[in-house]
């Protein structure tokens, strides 16, 4: 494998940065993880303008343009001659010294790698997952905006650890309140019924916990929501709480790496008919579709 490094592409095992570079030293860095469909890059630029955003936020100078970044994807793609892969694009604050200080960086390093990727068994996406609610809460964004994709996924990786002990693959993180607000890397949707039609039928909302609570606005998750809407679901953002998943009709996770994956239980409650439900089952038939049109082509 090639992985870009600080503007060349150099064999994995030669691909190192300093262990004076603060990313390592203290999560300062920014980054974005993309997919790539049968030699479509899914929303690259999408993940690119969030990207220099989350930079720009913590006072990060990408020492390269946007489109200079996006050829660089490219080429990672073509150099490692993949067409279905992952690619892990990275921009950290650089080599420093032992102290915090950010002026003491003299310029950020840049890395991308291109590889393939399961985050999930295939099962899974056919049997759906089940998950626990863990005790460590979701930063609050007072403290740390969850828009920025920063280096340090601590908390993410205690919930991970929570979940792992307990025997379950993922789990779901609360806010200081209470409330949902994602998984460990995954935005989390309901499917409910509330109210009636016109026809005496009922209407299907997709909720999910809206950005203020603590949580990313994940660009799968904007698509699907997209497409939600193209399926006549009433889609709106909504403070959730465990009662709600209890109750939900279905249950489903959405991220770069893992797409849309189903969940059947919470908790040991069945959600739902403890199986991937219809409105799951359209959307992920739905994002299939929208991979093969929604890309750069490279």
């Amino acid at each position: 494998m090639k992985v870009y490094l600080n503007g060349k592409f150099v064999d994995e095992s030669k691909a190192v940065v300093s262990v004076f570079d603060h990313g390592l030293l203290y999560g300062d860095g920014v980054f974005e993880g993309i997919r790539s469909y049968d030699g479509l890059i899914f929303k690259l630029r999408e993940h690119i303008d969030r990207l220099f955003e989350s930079a720009h936020t913590i006072m990060l100078k990408i020492p390269m343009s946007k489109t200079e970044l996006i050829d660089v994807v490219k080429q990672s793609l073509r150099v490692n001659k993949l067409h279905d892969a992952y690619i892990r694009l990275v921009v950290t604050r650089g080599e420093g010294d032992l102290g915090l200080d950010p002026r003491k960086c003299a310029r950020p390093s840049v890395f991308v790698i291109a590889d393939k990727i399961e985050l999930y068994p295939k099962k899974l996406y056919e049997q759906g997952l089940e998950l626990i609610t863990v005790a460590t809460q979701r930063n609050v964004p007072e403290a740390l905006n969850p828009q920025i994709k920063s280096l340090n996924y601590l908390n993410n990786i205690l919930a991970k650890i929570e979940a792992i002990t307990a025997g379950y693959e993922e789990a779901i993180m609360l806010s200081h309140s209470g409330y949902v607000t994602e998984c460990t890397g995954e935005n989390i949707f309901i499917v409910s019924a509330k109210g009636g039609s016109a026809s005496g039928g009922k209407g299907k909302h997709l909720l999910t916990p809206p950005p203020y609570i603590g949580v990313l606005r994940g660009i799968t998750r904007q698509t699907v929501m997209e497409l939600a809407s193209a399926q006549r679901l009433h889609v709106k953002e909504e403070l959730l709480t465990r009662h709600d998943l209890f109750n939900a009709d279905e249950v489903f996770l959405t991220g770069t790496a893992a797409e849309i994956v189903p969940v059947v239980k919470i908790d040991g409650r069945v959600i739902g008919e403890g199986s991937p439900g219809p409105a799951t089952k359209r959307l992920q038939q739905a994002f299939r579709q929208v991979t093969k049109t929604a890309g750069v082509r490279y």
